[in-house]
C-alpha cells in the first residue's frame, strides 16, 4: 500500500501535464474509501479538480462524496484577499497623508513576481492550521514543480526575515519610547501583527517538517524531462528537510497494448523506466498505466486509485 495514506497532509507535485491532478484525486479517493474524512485542496492556477468529479468546486469547501470534500483556491482572489488585510493592518498606523500613496504601492504590488506565491502559502497555512482538526487527511493538489518548491521553502525564509523585522521594530519602539513618551511603552500593532505570522509560519513548519504527519510525492512520466525535474525538485527539497518518499510513474504504456508502434515505443520507454528505478533509489515507486482516456468520473478515478493499494 501506498505510504502517504497514513499522513495526515499530502502535497502533490510534478511538472505541469504529467497527472498531478489526477493522482491527486486519486489519493483522495483512496483515503476517503479507508474511512479518512479526506479535504482535497487545488492550489493550481489550471484546476482540473472540477472537471475530473464533473462538479462545480470553487472556493468554499464543497462535499463530493462519502469522507470526500474539496476547495479550490483562486491565486488572483487570495492575492487580492492577502493585499487587502495588510492595507487593514496599517490602518491607524501609517500617517492619513501617506495612506493614498502606500495603497498604491500595495496594488503595484498585488503585480509583482511572488505575490501570488507568497498569498498562496499564506492560505495554504490558514488551512493546515484551521483544517487539520475537522479532516483526518488533507491533500494539496499543487502547482508545477518550481512553484510547489517555492512554497514550501518560504516558512524557512520568512521565518529569517520576519525575526529580522521584529528586531528592528523593537529597536525603534525602545527609541520612540525614550524621545517621545517618557519611558513608558508603547503599543505597536505592526509588531504585533508580525509577532503574530511568526507564531503561525512557526506551527505551520513544525507540522510540514513532521515526516509522521506530512508527506511530499512526485508525479512523472517515463520521460527524459520529467525524470529530470523531478530529480531536481527531490534533491532541492531535501535541502530544506522535505523528503519525498513515493513517486507516482504515470501514464506507463500498459502491457496488453498492441502494434509495431506500440512495440518501439515500449522498447523506448523501457529505457527510461530503468533510468527512473536508477534514480529514484530510495522512493517507493508506484506504476499507473496510460488510460485510453482521461480520468472523468468517479468510476475512472476508482480504477486509477488501485494502483495506490498495490504500490
Amino acid at each position: 500500500m501506498m505510504r502517504e495514506l497514513t499522513n495526515k497532509i499530502v502535497f502533490v507535485g510534478g511538472k505541469g501535464g504529467v497527472g498531478k491532478s489526477t493522482t491527486s484525486a486519486a489519493i483522495a479517493w483512496e483515503a476517503a474509501l479507508m474511512g479518512h474524512n479526506t479535504l482535497l485542496v487545488s492550489t493550481d492556477p489550471a484546476h482540473n479538480l472540477g472537471d475530473i468529479f464533473n462538479q462545480k468546486i470553487g472556493g468554499k469547501i464543497t462535499h463530493l462524496s462519502r469522507n470526500l470534500s474539496a476547495l479550490e483556491i483562486d491565486p488572483e482572489i487570495e492575492t487580492a484577499n492577502y493585499i487587502k488585510g495588510i492595507k487593514e493592518n496599517i490602518k491607524g498606523v501609517v500617517h492619513s497623508g501617506m495612506i493614498s500613496e502606500v495603497h498604491r504601492q500595495l496594488d503595484t504590488a498585488k503585480m509583482s513576481p511572488g505575490a501570488d506565491e507568497a498569498a498562496l502559502f499564506d492560505k495554504l497555512i490558514s488551512i493546515i492550521l484551521e483544517e487539520l482538526s475537522n479532516f483526518d487527511t488533507i491533500i494539496f493538489d499543487t502547482a508545477p514543480t518550481g512553484h510547489t518548491i517555492r512554497l514550501l521553502s518560504l516558512p524557512e525564509l520568512m521565518g529569517v526575515w520576519i525575526e529580522g523585522l521584529l528586531e528592528k521594530r523593537k529597536k525603534t519602539n525602545e527609541n520612540y519610547t525614550q524621545l517621545l513618551n517618557d519611558g513608558e511603552p508603547i503599543e505597536d500593532p505592526i509588531y504585533d501583527v508580525l509577532k503574530e505570522r511568526q507564531e503561525r509560519f512557526a506551527k505551520a513548519r513544525e507540522i510540514l517538517l513532521d515526516p509522521s504527519k506530512t508527506s511530499f510525492v512526485f508525479v512523472l512520466n517515463p520521460e527524459r524531462l520529467p525524470i529530470s525535474e523531478t530529480n531536481k525538485a527531490i534533491q532541492l527539497l531535501d535541502k530544506y528537510h522535505l523528503h519525498v518518499k513515493s513517486l507516482i510513474v504515470n501514464k506507463v504504456l500498459p502491457d496488453d497494448a498492441e502494434g509495431d508502434f506500440i512495440i518501439k515505443r515500449r522498447e523506448h520507454e523501457k529505457q527510461y523506466i530503468n533510468l527512473i528505478e536508477k534514480t529514484f533509489t530510495r522512493q517507493q515507486l508506484i506504476y499507473v498505466p496510460l488510460f485510453a482516456n482521461d480520468v472523468t468520473c468517479k468510476q475512472e478515478l476508482e480504477e486509477f486509485s488501485i494502483y495506490f493499494q498495490e504500490g
